[in-house]
């Protein structure tokens, strides 16, 4: 088996688009033009993205080339760079003919011109916002409005950059799901109904296909694993995680060897099954009986799961779709989306609790996580190690992915704060979670949203690059 898992980034189309009618009028301004195009294009090279260039485009032929250019390169968005005045007929061909999200770049060379020395020449070189709102006027009329705008300056712009970061992260967390596969292992945890999804619904909301799979599938590669491999991820586990002992809770045990070497089997035959398959992400869940083996590697599968989230493969407990698609969002947008759900209160410090047993993106604990021994993990079968961190202090975002009365999909997102502080140290994640109100009007805002009670857990402020998503994607979204 040699396939690998590969994390792909969106493959941005870029034109710079031009008029051809002044070239002939003013010698050297379509070489200016060209080159102010070339530096856009740098500035998006500098992002986490494939870029594709259809070049300089001042003409409806070109346009029309451009469009077929990008389309064998199946782009998955589109930034338009208006460098002057340009007809709608240039831009918006182009942009018709992709039905892709696309995004109109207006950013002007100079701050301002020096109205006392201003040419004709110079002002047509600064008209990057002339022809916008016709651009725009016409995508409206179209039915195909721009998914947005960035309007600033060229150079030195600290807020052009950041709007160019966020559209880049929207368009890789939008491309995460473009020929995905996210798998499917075993079935809800009984009697929870908001997790019960449609996977025919997901694929046409999403554009994923859900991949069925079955406990003898992960299992085989289980039972594949050799002592190398063991040892090799067992080595993986010391880097990453800190053993700690039993604590006050009497359900914490030492790490025993064999848990470790039983959970770190689990884990490259869970490595063997993402690669085999393809996977993007995957949800599971699986009760088992007596011990048997399915019970057995069912409930160890948490360290796999927990490293493979940190890589950008994101594994959500419970067998909850919808929130192993929030996890890859969130993963997307660079805030990295650890599995979670709300936990108890406290009252006086105004915070709440957010975590859960089960698989987290370790790549955004505040400092190392910590492994514990269990003796039964709360609500399921089987015994093993459990995953305990906090994540990193500063700004949070929350997302779900619920469903509405009419089947449709829907996000809910919410920014908060993580406080350092204590917490329950039995052998789970849980982060102190403030939201600029008292904890009983959150939860209580958060719950009238409708919600799934699983939502991804995010470092950072990122409801403006969810907004921008929910946009290009179509699909509903509820600040709370």
């Amino acid at each position: 088996m040699n396939k690998s898992i590969v994390r792909k980034k969106a493959r941005v189309g870029v034109m710079t688009v031009g008029h051809e009618p002044y070239w002939g009028q003013f010698p050297g301004l379509k070489d200016e033009l060209e080159g102010y195009g070339k530096q856009f294009e740098s500035m998006l090279r500098g992002q986490e993205v494939e870029v594709v260039s259809a070049g300089f485009v001042d003409s409806v032929e070109k346009s029309f080339a451009a469009a077929a250019l990008l389309k064998s390169q199946s782009i998955d968005f589109l930034f338009v760079n208006l460098s002057t005045y340009v007809t709608s007929s240039s831009a918006a061909t182009p942009i018709l003919n992709l039905s892709l999200p696309t995004v109109l770049v207006a950013l002007q060379p100079l701050p301002r011109l020096d109205y006392q020395k201003t040419t004709t020449y110079m002002q047509l070189a600064n008209d990057n916002i002339c022809s916008l709102p016709e651009i725009a006027g016409v995508l409206v009329r179209a039915g195909k409005p721009a998914a947005g705008m960035v309007i600033g300056t060229l150079n030195n712009d600290p807020l052009v950059a950041a709007q160019l970061r966020e559209w880049c992260q929207v368009a890789n967390a939008r491309a995460a799901f473009k020929h995905a596969k996210i798998g499917y292992l075993g079935h809800t945890y009984e009697g929870m109904y908001d997790m019960n999804s449609d996977p025919t619904a997901f694929t046409l909301s999403f554009g994923s296909h859900v991949q069925m799979l079955e406990m003898c599938d992960l299992a085989s590669f289980v039972n594949s694993v050799t002592t190398v491999e063991v040892a090799d991820k067992v080595e993986e586990i010391r880097s990453v995680f800190t053993i700690a002992d039993p604590f006050i809770d009497p359900i914490t045990r030492i790490v025993r060897p064999e848990d470790l070497d039983w959970s770190a089997r689990v884990a490259v035959g869970l490595d063997k099954l993402i690669a085999e398959f393809g996977l993007t992400g995957l949800a599971y869940y699986y009760k088992g009986t007596d011990n048997n083996e399915y019970e057995r590697i069912a409930s160890n599968m948490v360290l796999g799961n927990s490293l493979l989230t940190g890589k950008g493969i994101p594994l959500a407990g419970e067998a909850d779709l919808k929130t192993c698609a929030a996890m890859l969002i969130m993963d997307r947008l660079e805030a990295g989306g650890s599995f979670a759900e709300l936990h108890p209160c406290d009252f006086i410090d105004d915070i709440v609790l957010v975590g859960h047993d089960g698989p987290h993106n370790i790549r955004i604990s505040d400092g190392q996580p910590v492994i514990r021994g269990l003796d039964l993990f709360h609500g399921k079968r089987g015994s093993g190690i459990g995953v305990e961190f906090s994540i990193r202090s500063g700004p949070v975002t929350l997302l779900s992915i619920s469903q509405t009365a009419n089947g449709k999909f829907k996000l809910i997102a919410a920014e908060g704060e993580s406080i350092k502080g204590p917490i329950p140290q039995t052998g789970n994640t849980n982060t102190r979670c403030h939201f600029g109100c008292s904890v009983a009007e959150f939860v209580e805002k958060w719950c009238s949203a409708g919600p799934t009670h699983h939502f991804a857990l995010g470092i950072g402020h990122v409801n403006s690059q969810i907004r921008k998503l929910a946009q290009t994607m179509d699909i509903e979204l509820q600040i709370v």
